[in-house]
């Protein structure tokens, strides 16, 4: 297939790309920066080319200023919003010039959409919506996404837990405490982490590409979710370091601002369409996750 990725330089993007590749699949990045190769096309900066995107199968939105790279100021969390937005009504404009347009589109979202709960579970069927910066964010972006349904086009909305890597996202903040020997329970330690694989979710983003009984909002998380303390206990398992030193919340605020709420507060979230239409988590337990990262 010929897989068209917005966003395909950061953290899913790149492992996406990995894996289609080695699945015998082309993938074609969209970049802002200057194309390197016939598979790099520049988008959101002058003329795109769409004579290159001919063809394409699917579409892939991962485009979006990072929720883990600044405070959120107000200048930052405009430029979080406006970033998705931009993106998205971009992919909209492409779809509908292309003389045959894709058969399905994916489009990134989060699993801040669910509200904050220690109690309740949420899957995709969950009507409840979170009131704050992020699930306000999360569910406009959808509502943009879904107008690629009005053109017929089969529309899926990854709604990305955090997503495990050693070399970006929230893993590596949250195993640094550990590294250097104060690592504890951040926060009460009774909050939801719905979490998964970098590779899983590569393969998931594929496996919805490739299934066509998928579509709508769809949970990107394991199917194992951990409270933060038990997060914290088995990190503190697989790198051999203690779990002693608690982070009140108040530090975190302090230290992150608004943005704190990504460690302080969560969702439970099951992902029961993947598993309804057969998908397979190759690291369904925070345990096995963590050993693969960590080579342990």
């Amino acid at each position: 297939m010929k897989i068209a990725i917005a966003g395909g330089t950061g953290l899913v993007g790149r492992a996406l790309t990995n894996l289609l590749r080695e699945q015998g699949h082309e993938p074609i990045i969209l970049t802002r920066g200057q194309p390197q190769n016939a598979r790099y096309v520049q988008w959101l900066h002058g003329t795109l080319p769409l004579e290159q995107l001919d063809g394409i199968d699917a579409f892939v939105n991962l485009a979006g200023v990072s929720l883990n790279d600044r405070r959120w100021t107000s200048e930052q969390k405009e430029a979080i919003y406006n970033s998705r937005m931009t993106a998205t009504e971009e992919m909209l404009r492409i779809v509908t010039q292309l003389s045959t347009p894709p058969q399905v589109i994916v489009n990134a979202s989060a699993v801040g959409i669910y509200p904050i709960s220690t109690t309740a579970t949420y899957n995709e069927t969950s009507t409840q919506r979170a009131n704050d910066f992020l699930g306000k964010t999360v569910a406009d972006w959808e509502q943009k996404a879904l107008r690629a349904k009005e053109l017929g086009i089969r529309t899926c909305l990854a709604r990305f837990g955090v997503i495990l890597d050693t070399d970006a996202g929230a893993l590596p903040l949250i195993t640094l405490p550990y590294k250097m020997f104060v690592g504890g329970t951040v926060g009460s330690g009774k909050q939801w982490l719905s979490w998964i694989h970098i590779h899983d979710v590569a393969r998931a983003i594929l496996y919805a590409i490739e299934t066509p009984s998928l579509e709508g909002a769809i949970n990107f998380a394991a199917p194992h979710a951990e409270r933060m303390k038990s997060f914290g206990k088995t990190v503190s398992r697989i790198l051999n370091r203690p779990h002693w030193l608690p982070v009140p919340n108040f530090a975190l605020q302090l230290a992150l601002g608004e943005k704190s709420v990504l460690v302080l507060e969560g969702q439970h979230v099951v992902p029961e369409k993947l598993l309804a239409a057969g998908f397979t988590f190759q690291f369904p337990t925070l345990e096995e996750a963590l050993r693969d990262l960590y080579k342990s």
